[in-house]
């Protein structure tokens, strides 16, 4: 892991826009739930770059995780029942109870449970208020070996939208389905993915990123000059390829 991060200590805040990051949230659950509403039956079946993890098995996960940021008393239990099973690392404690919890329902009902809560979801984490958003997320942790803390905002607005458009992406690769993207959506994200990347690392770079959510950014005059197309960038840096360099800087998806 390479960072240069300046304060490792304090709890990880997001830089989006508070609007444009719950924008950002409905949209995304909205094209999850056109991706699996698109899939054939036999495709549900395809393995993923998720080790042990169908495409069902990414949908399960996703759907456990807007029930959880649906309801309240659903994050509660999810968080003290993994807690419970946990023996390493939480999130992975949590992830597998997402999963396992729904192994028997049929991809019918995880689209239809889908298209109801991921609204509320949605609304959910729209109203999270501010005294809430800037406390520190409790529960310990480590990202890529190394201890590090998020606000409870950092979490909310960002890493929840990332991780079903990480997983869109996943099951479009195993299932060969269209991969809608967009500048207004796709490289909003991006582009702060990019400047988390560029704070962790905290060097000098030129990158170029091709593709509808691609763009140009650099810093300092004498860095390594990268391109390479936007989706690859962010599979690297979510750790599914390999990355070096500057590209050996890993972001929470």
């Amino acid at each position: 892991m390479t960072t240069t991060d300046p304060d490792r200590t304090a709890p990880r805040t997001p830089n989006l826009d508070r609007d444009v990051a719950m924008t950002l949230a409905a949209n995304e659950y909205q094209r999850v739930l056109d991706l699996l509403r698109s899939l054939q039956p036999e495709q549900w079946a395809a393995t993923t770059e998720c080790p042990a993890w169908t495409v069902r098995d990414l949908a399960a996960h996703m759907l456990g995780m807007v029930e959880m940021s649906a309801s309240l008393r659903e994050q509660r239990r999810q968080m003290r029942e993994a807690g419970r099973r946990s023996t390493g690392v939480f999130i992975d404690a949590l992830t597998g109870l997402q999963v396992n919890e729904r192994s028997g329902m049929p991809p019918a009902e995880i689209v239809a449970r889908f298209a109801t809560r991921a609204p509320k979801a949605a609304r959910s984490r729209r109203r999270a208020p501010g005294l809430i958003r800037r406390r520190q997320f409790l529960m310990p942790g480590e990202f890529c070996g190394v201890a590090e803390s998020w606000t409870i905002g950092f979490l909310n607005d960002i890493v929840l939208t990332r991780d079903p458009w990480m997983h869109r992406i996943d099951i479009t690769r195993a299932t060969g389905a269209e991969l809608v993207l967009t500048p207004e959506h796709d490289g909003v994200l991006v582009a702060d993915v990019v400047s988390e990347w560029a704070s962790r690392h905290g060097k000098p770079y030129t990158l170029h990123l091709t593709g509808p959510a691609g763009g140009q950014w650099s810093r300092g005059g004498d860095g390594p000059e990268i391109e390479l197309d936007a989706i690859e960038f962010t599979r690297i840096l979510s750790g599914r390829e390999p990355g070096t360099g500057l590209l050996s800087t890993p972001v929470p998806f």
